[in-house]
């Protein structure tokens, strides 16, 4: 069996190495089994629908630490292509990309809605007020049934063209795609400002939508987004939650 080579890539819940000619995610020790098996799932449910993303060969305990074998993508991230000015073509492969995963039946996945509800209702720093007014408008946004990747930015889009590659599908849900591009431009937001309004109007414009019918997930997306606790966002967070509506 092969062994665990070079790093490749790291987050806050996982590290990626070389394993022979495939990957091995490896969650961050002391991490349940649950993530990486549910990631799995999610994956063999893309799988099926020929997107572009890597296919699970293993999901085991290695060294302790609970991962995934799957397929290597070729190539860097498409975050390199943006920095430090990006072409327009990157934004706009970025967004056919996207709509590519959008256009896909999400059967199978979970709720996003639900995901969005659970979240905001563990989000601790939220004030009760607050997390009614946001539950209230989440339920007014539209629903849908569409392949939602939940983790969508050019960090986790490697190759380009016909090898492109979708990695980091751990959130994948079902549901409406403005608040997946929405999600996409709260995790650029910071790191990458100008792209990332910039990828929201590009998005909108190929897929028919408003900027607005996007944005208007912002509050409910930023609150959600509480719950992970990334405490240097914290405070943008809980400004932009703020902007829910107080009557839904």
């Amino acid at each position: 069996m092969s062994e665990i080579g070079r790093l490749l890539g790291a987050g806050k819940e996982a590290e990626v190495y070389e394993h022979g000619r495939l990957a091995l995610k490896l969650y961050r020790p002391g991490r349940p089994k649950a993530p990486a098996f549910r990631e799995a799932a999610n994956l063999a449910i893309v799988e099926r629908l020929s997107l572009p993303a890597p296919r699970v060969h293993v999901v085991g305990d290695y060294h302790g630490r609970w991962g995934l074998l799957m397929d290597r993508a070729i190539g860097t991230s498409l975050a390199d292509e943006m920095l430090p000015e990006p072409p327009l073509s990157a934004i706009k492969e970025m967004a056919a990309l996207h709509q590519c995963l959008h256009r896909e039946p999400g059967t199978g996945l979970p709720s996003l809605k639900s995901r969005l509800s659970a979240n905001i209702e563990r989000a601790e720093p939220l004030t009760p007020d607050l997390r009614d007014r946001l539950l209230l408008a989440l339920a007014a946004l539209p629903d849908d049934d569409r392949v939602c990747h939940g983790d969508f930015h050019p960090w986790n889009i490697l190759g380009s063209g016909d090898d492109a590659m979708i990695v980091d599908w751990l959130d994948a849900c079902s549901g409406n795609p403005a608040a997946d591009v929405c999600r996409t431009y709260l995790l650029m937001r910071r790191v990458l400002p100008a792209i990332a309004e910039a990828y929201v109007v590009t998005y909108a414009k190929a897929a028919e939508l408003t900027p607005d019918e996007i944005f208007t997930w912002l509050p409910v997306i930023a609150a959600a987004r509480l719950a992970e606790d990334v405490p240097e966002e914290n405070e943008d967070l809980l400004h932009l939650a703020a902007l829910a509506p107080t009557e839904a």
